[in-house]
């Protein structure tokens, strides 16, 4: 039953992401958001999980009444979506405490699912999260009439998701002891976590960009999506055989698949308008963010004592401020060299890693 309730969780969270980030910005767009705001309004999302996390340090304690707390402030702020929407100012507040509230959500239930089906299931059912992404993409683009619809399907898939997060509290490993023993440092491990930060700021064209980057290059509009759903398909089926691979030493496995981003992103600067190219490029997305999320979660799971706090700051540094800040500079540097930049950022993150000491490799 946990494993179907957390495959669930998975399925409906990253699903109601891919309304979000796939549909929401073109709703915005569409009731007369300028692009400069649509930029403020989705820089939030990603400011607020860095800066969430800094709170727990001495201030809050990340325990079930907080979770529960974030869960149904999250519904809340999704169903104010619908009086919030037309003021930008009201939305900007609605999307701030949103952030906030999903900051907490997935690092905390990443660390039962770790605890409870260890490395060899843990990536079953971290894929049904890539179904769900890919899922939506799929159907809401034939259902996207007008733009509350997507309102509709985000509201739904939230409460899906706090319904079988709830069901999963039930098997929550709470670390009572060891979360008051130890304080959170992050100069102890600063090198990992530098690398974290670079690793994602590397994927800030690509995640901006990618799409706007091929078709300027020649390649459809159509033969992109497929390019997109291709890159899913990859890491749903390394997410599912990777146990094997997660036996070994998990710090060397981060250090491979850091420098297979590395051939990504300077073979989409080399060779921008091959599609077989950029079809294996895709393919890749199974090793630089399948298998490395997977390894980096792990290790973080057995470098600190205080398990859902390094959850929290993990998503904030990286995937927060490394993709707040990648995005800007994505966006400053668009252009011939774009992957360029990626494939330099990726590089000073796979050089970070040789710095961390030898007994905290695990």
């Amino acid at each position: 039953m946990f494993f179907f309730n957390l495959s669930a969780f998975y399925f409906f969270y990253f699903a109601a992401v891919g309304v979000y980030i796939i549909f929401l910005p073109k709703v915005l767009h569409d009731i007369g958001y300028s692009t400069f705001d649509i930029g403020i309004v989705f820089a939030l999302a990603p400011l607020m999980r860095f800066i969430t996390p800094f709170l727990f340090l001495k201030h809050v304690k990340l325990d079930q009444n907080m979770f529960k707390s974030a869960l149904f402030l999250s519904v809340i702020s999704s169903a104010l979506f619908y009086l919030t929407i037309d003021n930008f100012y009201l939305f900007v507040i609605n999307n701030a405490l949103l952030g906030a509230c999903l900051s907490l959500i997935l690092p905390y239930l990443e660390v039962t699912a770790i605890s409870t089906l260890g490395k060899e299931k843990y990536g079953k059912s971290r894929l049904y999260g890539s179904i769900g992404f890919m899922f939506i993409s799929l159907v809401l683009a034939k259902f996207l009439s007008e733009p509350y619809i997507a309102i509709h399907y985000y509201l739904f898939l939230n409460v899906a998701t706090v319904t079988f997060a709830l069901l999963l509290l039930k098997f929550d490993v709470e670390h009572k002891i060891t979360q008051e023993k130890e304080s959170f440092s992050f100069f102890k491990y600063w090198p990992f976590w530098l690398s974290l930060f670079f690793m994602q700021m590397s994927f800030g064209g690509f995640y901006n960009f990618f799409t706007i980057y091929e078709t300027a290059h020649g390649i459809s509009l159509e033969m992109t999506s497929y390019l997109w759903s291709f890159g899913v398909i990859c890491e749903i089926l390394v997410f599912y055989f990777q146990a094997p691979l997660l036996k070994n030493n998990l710090l060397t496995i981060i250090k491979i698949c850091v420098a297979i981003t590395v051939g990504r992103w300077l073979l989409l600067y080399i060779y921008p308008d091959s599609l077989t190219v950029t079809f294996f490029t895709q393919s890749l997305h199974a090793f630089s963010f399948g298998l490395y999320h997977s390894s980096v979660i792990i290790y973080l799971y057995t470098l600190y004592e205080n398990k859902k706090l390094a959850q929290q700051f993990m998503y904030g540094v990286a995937y927060g401020l490394g993709g707040f800040i990648g995005a800007l500079v994505a966006g400053a540097v668009y252009g011939e060299y774009l992957f360029l930049y990626s494939a330099l950022f990726s590089l000073i993150s796979l050089i970070t890693l040789f710095f961390v000491r030898k007994n905290q490799i695990l």
